[in-house]
C-alpha cells in the first residue's frame, strides 16, 4: 500500500509540477517579452524619415544600456537599400535579419547568433510615413535573466513538491501502519487462542475489523460444535456397539448353540448403527463447503428411475419446480430422498407422487404415497433409530432417522403429515435454497 502511494504520489505531482511549469514559465516568458514590446514600441513612436530616406530618433532611447558595448540590451533598425541603424551597445556586431513579415505584428523568438550569449527578440516590420521602404525594427535581450527567473522558479518547484510528496508519503505510510494496526492485535488474539490461552477473540477493535472478529469467533463455535458433535456421535456408536459386542462375547463364552444365529443378528444391528453414523460423518464433513449446490430435479429423475426398477408395480409421479436448487451436497441429497421415495414406494399402494416447490428461503420436497399411512401420535416416534411400524417388510429402521439427520445438519427438516390426494402419508422435506435458485 505505502508503495503504491509513493508512486501515485509521484506520478500525480510529477504531471501537476510540469504543468504548473509549463503555465509560469510562459508567464514570465510573458512577462520579459512584454518589456521588449514596450521598447520597441517606444522606438517606433519615436521613429522618423530623414533628408536622405533613412531612419532617425526625434528622441533617443531612455535605457543606458542601449550606449554601454555589449550591455546585454540591443536594438537595430534595417530596411532594404540603406545601411543597418544599430544601438551603440551592439558595437562591432549586428542582428540578424530574416525575411519580411507579411503582417504588422511583433514576432518574438530565441537567437544563438551571439558565441556565448542567448537571445531573445522580438521584431516587428513598420512601413513610416513618407517612405516606401518596410523598416524591420528589432529589440533583442539577452535571455540570462529570462534563464535565471525560470531557474529560480524551476528549483522553488522541485523543492516545494519534493517536500510535499515526501510528506504526503509520510502521511500515507503512517495512515497505513495505524489503520492496519488492530490487525496486529488479531494476530496476537489468535495466537493466544490457538496457545489455548483464550477461546474468542474478546478485544474492541474499530468498526472496519468487527466483521472480521465476529466471523472468526462463529468460525471457532462452528468448528467447537463439530468437534462436540464428532464426540458425541464417537460416543453413541461406542455405547450402540457395546451392547451387541456384549451379546457375542456371551454367547461365545457360555458355547451357546444359537451363536451362529446371535452372530447374525447382533451383526445386523451393528451394520445398521454403522451405517447411520458413516451416514451423519459424510453430511457434517461435506456441510463445510460453502459451495455446496445441487439441483433437486435430476436427483429426483435418477431416484425414480431407480425404485421404479426395484418396484416395478409402483407408478412415481413427479411434479413442481424443475429449476430448483438446494445448499446441500448431491450425494446426501440422493439419499434422503431416495429414503423417502423408497418408503413411499415399499409401504404405499402403488402410486407415489413427489412435488418440489421453492419459497422465499426454502425448497419443499413434497412425497405423498397411497399407503395406510402413520397414526399422528406415531409420527414423532418413526424418527427414532431402528423404529419400523410394518415389521413385515425388509429394512433396517433407520431410513427417516438418516434423512432427519442429514436435513438438520444442513439447516434443514423433515416432517410427516396426511396426505389430502392420496390418503396415506406425505413427508415434507425443507432444505435451504441455493444462491441464484
Amino acid at each position: 500500500m505505502i508503495v503504491i502511494a509513493a508512486i501515485w504520489i509521484s506520478i500525480l505531482l510529477g504531471l501537476g509540477g510540469y504543468t504548473l511549469d509549463r503555465v509560469l514559465t510562459s508567464a514570465i516568458t510573458a512577462n520579459f517579452d512584454g518589456q521588449l514590446d514596450y521598447v520597441l514600441t517606444a522606438m517606433i513612436a519615436s521613429s522618423e524619415i530623414g533628408p536622405d530616406g533613412e531612419v532617425l530618433f526625434n528622441r533617443p532611447p531612455a535605457d543606458q544600456r542601449f550606449l554601454e558595448p555589449y550591455s546585454g540590451l540591443y536594438y537595430q533598425i534595417s530596411g532594404e537599400g540603406f545601411d543597418p541603424f544599430p544601438s551603440r551597445s551592439l558595437w562591432d556586431r549586428r542582428l540578424a535579419v530574416g525575411p519580411s513579415h507579411a503582417d504588422d505584428e511583433v514576432h518574438f523568438y530565441d537567437s544563438e547568433e551571439f558565441p556565448m550569449e542567448k537571445l531573445r527578440v522580438a521584431e516587428r516590420d513598420v512601413r513610416l510615413p513618407g517612405s516606401p521602404v518596410r523598416w524591420r525594427f528589432q529589440v533583442a535581450q539577452s535571455r540570462d535573466i529570462l534563464d535565471e527567473q525560470i531557474g529560480v522558479l524551476r528549483r522553488t518547484l522541485v523543492r516545494s513538491f519534493g517536500i510535499l510528496g515526501l510528506g504526503l508519503v509520510i502521511l500515507a505510510a503512517l495512515q497505513a501502519v495505524y489503520g492496519l494496526w488492530p490487525l496486529r492485535r488479531v494476530r496476537r488474539a489468535i495466537a493466544a487462542i490457538r496457545s489455548g490461552r483464550k477461546s474468542r477473540v474478546e478485544e474492541r477493535l474499530p468498526r472496519e475489523i468487527e466483521p472480521l472478529t465476529e466471523e472468526l469467533n462463529a468460525l471457532l463455535e462452528h468448528n467447537e460444535k463439530q468437534a462436540e458433535e464428532a464426540r458425541r456421535h464417537a460416543g453413541n456408536l461406542a455405547h450402540a456397539l457395546k451392547t451387541p459386542l456384549t451379546v457375542i462375547t456371551n454367547a461365545a463364552t457360555a458355547r451357546s448353540p444359537d451363536l451362529a444365529d446371535t452372530v447374525i443378528r447382533e451383526a445386523t444391528t451393528m451394520r445398521r448403527q454403522v451405517d447411520h453414523h458413516l451416514a451423519r460423518a459424510r453430511a457434517i464433513g461435506r456441510r463445510s463447503s460453502a459451495q455446496a449446490r445441487s439441483p433437486v430435479w435430476p436427483a429426483l429423475e435418477a431416484v425414480e428411475r431407480a425404485v421404479s426398477r426395484l418396484y416395478e408395480n409402483v407408478t412415481v409421479d413427479l411434479a413442481g419446480s424443475k429449476a430448483a436448487a438446494v445448499r446441500v451436497e448431491r450425494q446426501d441429497l440422493d439419499e434422503m430422498l431416495g429414503n423417502l421415495i423408497e418408503n413411499a414406494a415399499k409401504y404405499g399402494g402403488g402410486r407415489v407422487f413427489v412435488t418440489v416447490k421453492t419459497t422465499p428461503d426454502c425448497v419443499e420436497v413434497e412425497v405423498e404415497d397411497d399407503g395406510a399411512g402413520i397414526p399422528e401420535a406415531e409420527r414423532a416416534s418413526i424418527f427414532a433409530r431402528g423404529a419400523r411400524l410394518d415389521t413385515g417388510k425388509p429394512g433396517t429402521g433407520l431410513g427417516l432417522a438418516i434423512v432427519r439427520d442429514v436435513a438438520t445438519i444442513y439447516g434443514g427438516s423433515v416432517e410427516l403429515e396426511e396426505s389430502e390426494d392420496l390418503g396415506g402419508l406425505l413427508a415434507r422435506l425443507k432444505l435451504p435454497i441455493a444462491d441464484g435458485a
